[in-house]
């Protein structure tokens, strides 16, 4: 009888959660189609902001698309060309032409699986919640603003197609939820803009439609540390506003799905994304929010095809059905955008009742994050402003926790200062003047039993408290120390001047 094979591992392929059911199946296809059709004026928008040909910007949407639906930590987020990736490298392009902002966006990818690999991705911690309240209700508006352009000067017909469609959006999901209300009134507004032969603006007025497929190809720059001086900057710039978009509409997308994402793998994933993209002559991307809000909040989507297939349908859209797509009415895409920014908006945040409840400082915090990124139509500077303000905010108040109490012995002899709270540049500033350095024993006892040495300034205070006793011959003591502040202490006490 032969004996039976050793065991050994066992590998199984998993089943792809969007072939769960033919419900999910169904609402994975229909919401690539959805934001695809919403990719179309948008990515043709940035293209104009770079400086760059439309197709540059539908082929990087394409790209970005398809590769972070593989190698992305986020599923069902969108990444595809973005203004705020247009803004940065635009100058590159037009002091030095479109070869070197091909090499930037290569390189920028570069910096970021670099950054990723790094845990760059660990900073998100850091992220109050009020800067990320702040980040929702900016980009709520930004998207909203975005639209505004799109309603000036422009045919009467279009206001009542515009309305047509936030009504069609609003009450067809009360009859049924199996095509996305967006899909529908796109549809709906396009057939009866052509059918009536109204004249007002359409997808096809924005730029010309690509017809054939990118091609791979090297950028056409001199390989000289010349030319890498020239692109670092940008492409440094590129990939930290690319990552902090990025990971921010992940951190979003987690919250509205209650699901986790690898934030590590994202910050990669969008490097070989950029890299990808950029060996395709795409203008490079990043996380795209208003597309990423209509892909899971408008449309219900949850899964990786989604992603997939937004880019796919691009392209299908573009080359195939390019005479039809232009013929799409730009305010039927409008209308979907105000939709998004309708249900982006945290509109708890600003309930009275809630900002009655609210700390006068979340709400501050708040609020800067929001006036920065409307001023400047950059959200990674408004979240580090706000994230700036927050720390200080909490600096202040943290300073005031620090006490310092003073209690002398009853024959005199002694005086014991017991000091409470966190000890840290902020608070550590007034420990000086809290001591009564000319009328107290010869014999001072700082307790520190209850406080925790956090930084230099700390410790230098401390200095200052000593050298203005000894002045006047008293002896200083101090106990109580836990053991991160002794061996801070240890190592810095006395040595933090240039006198000792």
């Amino acid at each position: 009888m032969s004996s039976p094979l050793p065991a050994g591992p066992v590998f199984r392929l998993s089943r792809p959660d969007w072939l769960a059911s033919p419900k999910v199946l169904r609402t994975e296809v229909l919401a690539g189609l959805v934001v695809a059709l919403a990719l179309i004026p948008e990515a043709i928008s940035f293209s104009i902001i770079a400086g760059v040909d439309p197709a540059v910007g539908l082929f990087a949407s394409f790209t970005m698309a398809v590769v972070i639906s593989v190698v992305g930590g986020r599923k069902a987020m969108i990444s595809a060309a973005t203004g705020a990736i247009a803004l940065v490298i635009a100058p590159l392009n037009h002091e030095h032409g479109f070869g070197y902002l091909v090499a930037a966006v290569i390189l920028a990818g570069v910096f970021q699986v670099v950054l990723g690999a790094l845990g760059v991705a660990r900073l998100m911690r850091f992220v109050p919640r009020s800067v990320m309240v702040g980040f929702v209700n900016a980009l709520a508006i930004l998207i909203f603003m975005a639209q505004v352009p799109e309603l000036r000067d422009v045919p009467w017909a279009v206001y009542p197609l515009v309305l047509g469609g936030l009504a069609l959006m609003v009450f067809f999901p009360k009859v049924t939820t199996v095509v996305p209300a967006p899909l529908v009134s796109i549809v709906v507004l396009t057939v009866i803009t052509v059918g009536a032969a109204i004249a007002v603006p359409t997808v096809g007025d924005k730029g010309e439609l690509p017809s054939s497929l990118p091609v791979p190809g090297l950028p056409d720059v001199p390989f000289t540390l010349d030319t890498l001086a020239t692109i670092a900057p940008y492409a440094f710039a590129m990939a930290l506003v690319g990552l902090m978009e990025s990971l921010m509409t992940a951190k979003l997308v987690d919250d509205i799905t209650d699901t986790h994402s690898g934030k590590t793998r994202e910050s990669v994933g969008q490097g070989v994304a950029n890299i990808v993209t950029g060996f395709f002559g795409g203008m490079g991307g990043c996380a795209m929010i208003g597309q990423t809000m209509i892909n899971v909040r408008v449309s219900g989507a949850r899964t990786r095809l989604s992603t997939f297939l937004a880019g796919a349908f691009l392209m299908v859209l573009c080359i195939v059905f390019g005479p039809v797509v232009s013929d799409i009415p730009m305010a039927a895409l409008v209308a979907v955008m105000i939709m998004v920014s309708v249900a982006t908006f945290d509109w708890h945040s600003v309930a009275p009742k809630t900002v009655r409840r609210m700390p006068a400082g979340e709400m501050i915090v708040m609020l800067v994050t929001v006036a920065c990124v409307v001023a400047t139509h950059n959200l990674a500077i408004g979240v580090v402003v706000g994230c700036v303000t927050a720390m200080m905010i909490f600096a202040k108040r943290v300073a005031h926790l620090a006490n310092v109490s003073g209690v002398v012995d009853p024959d005199g002899n002694q005086v014991v200062y017991a000091v409470t709270g966190e000890l840290f540049f902020a608070s550590s500033n007034d420990l000086v003047h809290q001591f009564n350095y000319k009328d107290d024993p010869d014999d001072v006892v700082i307790d520190l039993s209850g406080a925790h040495i956090w930084d230099a300034s700390s410790v230098a205070a401390l200095d200052a408290v000593e050298n203005k006793y000894a002045q006047r011959g008293k002896k200083v003591t101090i106990t109580g120390l836990n053991e991160p502040s002794a061996d801070m202490h240890d190592r810095l006490a006395g040595r933090l001047t240039g006198s000792h």
